[in-house]
């Protein structure tokens, strides 16, 4: 009787009420609404171009007011929806500007851009091959094809992940299931407690990892770096003997190839050795400094990272791909599958290629290969190569600009494209002043640099990524340093 009730309430005997619907709710998959949607498409995409062709006159990190949030009846119409869009514009992150020089985030290739429209467009799932025919038949090759570029063999491959975090995440699954055993019956059986090992350096993810995979934080050991932030050799080796003493089990080590404060990279070949001689699970995390592995001029900078078990690299950072874009990358897929694959009996299994949902910590997944395969194409290795090396062109301009100016000091040595660097002023607490020249800069020259804190103190961050800030754009921002540093030198 409900369900005759409810037949009887419905519009055309079941047919879905579009009264309380926009006409453009939906892409009609016959073209009756073409026109309407071609004609919202264009005004979406000319609000979008007038904004990034205009992000240069904008501030790098514009002031962001906090949203009323409604959730409406009715639809609203697109002109006013169009409307709170530009305020949401404007209100962003503005990575665009040649003034935004303070995190590891690119403005993205143009390629990539359509990449993620038309991968939302499609919607397919990267759960299944079913599910994405041809995406899950292109990430596995073209994953394979970027291992080569770090040298890691014939057997090697890897899977897209949403950010490095989870790709650290999934390599230390695997380090842990492979080297004790853990993959059905977990950590209960073990007769030790295990333990890994990273530089005090290495991203927060790390630490999490540990906390997701039942180690906590305690499961890794830190080990101090020297003053150019590398990991110490010697302090490894001493502390696997310990740990070992102690009635800990060591599976894994963890090297950093850009760390994020000051980018730069452990001595690689070092603790291959040293995880080759303890049987160690290898891992790099390289989600910023693997992209050298694109720059024939500076790609042995990152070697050693050829005998990694594992490698994590974020093409969203370095290779300007638009977010996410992140990957892990095995030495041998086979090990990924025996040790970490979870069948999925819902779906259908091809014989050819394998269900990546199976394989990789999510399960449904956007498409991200296509904007990553897209920007490749379009810009060809020379062109990712050329985006590197101008990175450290610009990078020596703006060190020598550090180093005329006796109020400045470096943290360490630039190794990639990232310094980390801060004023040291007489009489003036540094954390202060640093901070206060942040937001000068901010103000005054629309140049954003990060603040991190480094050895308990608070530096300035600068990451060249830009291939729009120019060496008269680095000039400029020193000039802005100097006033500000001839004004507090005067106050004082």
């Amino acid at each position: 009787m409900a369900s005759l009730l409810l037949l009887i309430l419905s519009p055309k005997g079941g047919d879905l009420d579009r009264s309380v619907l926009p006409a453009m709710a939906f892409i009609d998959p016959t073209g009756a609404n073409r026109k309407e949607i071609a004609q919202l498409l264009n005004q979406v995409s000319q609000h979008l171009l007038d904004y990034l062709t205009d992000a240069a006159q904008q501030s790098p990190l514009p002031a962001a007011d906090t949203p009323a949030v409604t959730l409406p009846d009715m639809p609203i119409a697109v002109g006013d929806l169009l409307q709170q869009l530009d305020q949401i514009l404007a209100q962003s992150m503005n990575p665009a500007h040649p003034g935004y020089i303070g995190h590891m985030d690119p403005l993205p290739t143009t390629f990539s851009i359509i990449g993620d429209w038309l991968a939302a467009a499609l919607n397919n799932n990267m759960l299944s091959v079913e599910m994405s025919p041809v995406f899950s038949r292109l990430e596995p090759q073209l994953m394979a094809a970027i291992a080569q570029r770090f040298g890691l063999g014939p057997k090697a491959g890897g899977v897209l992940v949403s950010g490095g975090s989870l790709a650290n995440l999934q390599a230390l699954a695997v380090a842990r299931n492979a080297k004790l055993g853990t993959l059905t019956a977990g950590l209960t059986t073990l007769p030790k407690p295990p333990v890994f090992f990273a530089s005090a350096l290495a991203h927060s993810s790390i630490r999490k990892a540990a906390m997701l995979l039942g180690l906590g934080q305690e499961g890794v050991i830190s080990i101090p770096a020297d003053e150019q932030g590398h990991m110490k050799i010697e302090a490894l080796a001493a502390a696997i003997a310990q740990a070992k003493n102690q009635g800990q089990q060591p599976f894994a080590v963890v090297a950093t190839a850009g760390t994020t404060v000051t980018g730069n990279i452990d001595p690689l070949p070092k603790i291959a050795a040293i995880a080759q001689q303890q049987d160690l699970w290898f891992h790099v995390d390289g989600a910023y400094g693997g992209a050298l592995a694109f720059s024939t001029r500076y790609r042995d900078r990152l070697k050693g990272i050829e005998q990694a078990d594992s490698v994590t690299f974020n093409p969203q950072k370095w290779l300007y791909v638009a977010k996410t874009c992140a990957s892990v990358l095995f030495r041998d897929m086979g090990k990924l599958q025996q040790h970490f694959q979870v069948a999925a009996p819902y779906m259908n299994a091809e014989a050819d290629w394998i269900n990546l949902g199976e394989i990789s910590v999510q399960g449904t997944r956007h498409a991200d290969v296509l904007k990553l395969w897209l920007s490749l194409q379009h810009l060809g290795l020379k062109g990712c190569e050329a985006l590197i090396d101008a990175s450290y062109d610009l990078t020596k301009h703006f060190v020598a600009a550090i180093r005329q100016r006796p109020y400045l000091e470096l943290a360490t040595v630039p190794e990639m494209n990232v310094i980390c660097f801060r004023g040291c002023p007489e009489g003036r607490s540094p954390d202060a002043w640093n901070q206060d020249l942040q937001q000068y800069l901010l103000n005054i020259g629309n140049g954003f640099m990060s603040l991190p804190v480094y050895r308990q103190q608070r530096w300035l961050k600068a990451v060249l990524l830009n291939p729009f800030t120019t060496p008269a754009k680095i000039d400029q921002l020193f000039t802005h340093m100097d006033d500000f540093w001839r004004r507090s030198d005067h106050d004082r």
